[in-house]
């Protein structure tokens, strides 16, 4: 059998949840290559027989059989979709007989309810997160007094993509500063992070892969060479142990744990959305 899988996350909803789930699945097998593909709002038969024909497809053109990771209620569509004759995998099954049985009630199978519109008020503030996270990104405002935390390193090492996860996801009101030149000419904190410093998380990152990213953004320049990655990444761990900030390396590090140990170390307590 090839090696090669079609995986397709399925959902009723937005299928952010079930692909998030199959991910953390997929990174547990080595030797395999996966192919991923999340078909989303799959809520009536007649898109549950599209998207079993697009699974078929994929299987045939790779010559394996495919991977469907879902999240659909609705057992009528699942059934349409196993017509595929893909591996089903309910990310929800292993818990909903457990829950039944504790709660004393059956499973109310109503479609879109994990992403829906549930709470204004927290749908507010995660618009008014991520409007506070992109004006406040890369240093363009510097008025921290409304932040819940602030994420300091040198350019490209991971702040902005970390700042928007927190934003969508939990609401929380993530800056960013990139530290520059001059800033690194000194162990110390620039002058406007100093009253924050409470608020304040340091990323770091392996030079090498920091000049693999900053050449695909400015190739063959000077921001890109290795000598200026390493010589930047060493003065921002050097300030960050001197001023005793937390740090994380993002090198091989997804966002999503960089946020919770972001969060976890400043101890930011948020319901995910």
């Amino acid at each position: 059998m090839s090696n090669v899988r079609p995986v397709f996350y399925v959902s009723d909803g937005t299928g952010i949840t079930v692909e998030t789930i199959g991910h953390s699945l997929l990174t547990q097998f080595t030797g395999f290559s996966f192919v991923t593909d999340r078909i989303s709002f799959v809520d009536d038969p007649l898109k549950a027989h599209d998207a079993a024909e697009r699974i078929r497809a994929a299987g045939q053109r790779h010559e394996a059989r495919p991977i469907v990771i879902h999240s659909n209620v609705d057992p009528a569509i699942s059934e349409v979709l196993a017509e595929s004759g893909a591996l089903m995998l309910d990310v929800f099954a292993p818990f909903i007989d457990p829950m039944e049985k504790e709660l004393g009630a059956l499973r109310q199978s109503r479609v879109g309810q994990a992403h829906g519109l549930v709470n204004f008020e927290t749908y507010h503030r995660r618009i008014n997160a991520m409007n506070y996270a992109l004006t406040h990104d890369d240093g363009i405002a510097i008025n921290y007094d409304e932040a819940d935390l602030i994420l300091v390193a040198v350019s490209r090492a991971g702040k902005t993509p970390t700042c928007v996860y927190l934003a969508l996801h939990y609401g929380i009101r993530a800056a960013n500063y990139p530290l520059t030149d001059q800033d690194l000419e000194t162990d110390r904190l620039p002058a406007r992070l100093r009253a924050y410093r409470r608020k304040l998380f340091g990323l770091t990152i392996d030079p090498e892969r920091l000049q693999q990213i900053r050449q695909e953004r400015r190739p063959n320049s000077g921001y890109a060479k290795l000598e200026t990655c390493k010589s930047e990444v060493l003065a921002a761990e050097r300030m960050f142990q001197m001023e005793r900030i937390p740090t994380l390396s993002t090198t091989h590090t997804s966002i999503e744990e960089i946020a919770s140990k972001v969060m976890s170390t400043l101890g930011l307590q948020r319901e995910m959305f």
